[in-house]
């Protein structure tokens, strides 16, 4: 890339967030890799970074960022644009999966699910938006998924989030064009990342086990998706996109 491009990224503790953000960091980015409770849970991973960072010398380092907390996300935003001057991409990428049948999926089940595939994301664009309006330009990257445009039974509620995901952004595609800001979707298939082993289950078993053999819908799906690819290929894709 001719110049240093500031990138934040949500969701760098595991999967797409980490390897993209190591992958834009060895090509001249500043990427500051957001993740949750990094004196806690994620501790080791934020380590893990910092260690990676002074090991190759990269302009990386890990942030502090709960996407569904208001004043998280407002603290990292600004201490961002406070330390680098400005924040030119913004990846959207934390996110949960659930598999069960949707039936089974508790209300409040749906609502977490919603909460961080897109209220988070809408907080997160509205919390970066003033500033990339006031200078002109930007990059807003959404790691959305194939099932926002396809359907897997097993998977309903996790492809109703991504498909409310997808209208939004296309809704800020054309609203930010006149804005020197561009709002891209990137569609990811099936990948070896985390976030399939940490699906959370549809709560209420048993109106799952009502269904009968109908009730193996979900398992059956996850041992089918096929070979899982390698994550490189989407941070490539993002790598792409910034450039």
């Amino acid at each position: 890339m001719p110049t240093e491009k500031v990138v934040l990224i949500s969701g760098c503790s595991t999967g797409f967030g980490r390897v993209t953000a190591e992958t834009l960091a060895r090509k001249n980015c500043r990427v500051f890799a957001g993740m949750r409770d990094i004196q806690g849970r994620n501790a080791a991973h934020a380590r893990e970074v910092q260690a990676l960072a002074q090991k190759e010398s990269l302009s990386l380092g890990p942030l502090e960022l709960d996407v569904n907390d208001d004043g998280s996300v407002d603290r990292a935003i600004a201490h961002a644009i406070r330390t680098a001057g400005r924040i030119d991409v913004l990846v959207n990428n934390a996110g949960l999966t659930i598999r069960g049948l949707a039936e089974a999926v508790t209300v409040e089940q749906t609502r977490r699910i919603f909460e961080t595939n897109v209220f988070a994301v809408q907080r997160m664009n509205r919390a970066v938006l003033p500033h990339m309006r006031h200078r002109g330009s930007g990059l807003l990257i959404h790691i959305s998924s194939q099932g926002g445009r396809v359907v897997l039974p097993g998977l309903g509620t996790y492809c109703a989030s991504k498909a409310a995901l997808e209208a939004l952004v296309e809704a800020y595609h054309y609203e930010l064009a006149g804005q020197g800001i561009d709002c891209v979707l990137v569609q990811p298939g099936a990948y070896a990342t985390a976030i399939g082993q940490n699906a959370v289950k549809a709560a209420d078993e048993p109106r799952e086990a009502s269904y009968g053999p109908g009730s193996e819908i979900p398992k059956t799906l996850m041992a089918n998706l096929g070979k899982r690819k390698d994550p490189q290929e989407v941070a490539d894709a993002v790598l792409r996109l910034i450039e």
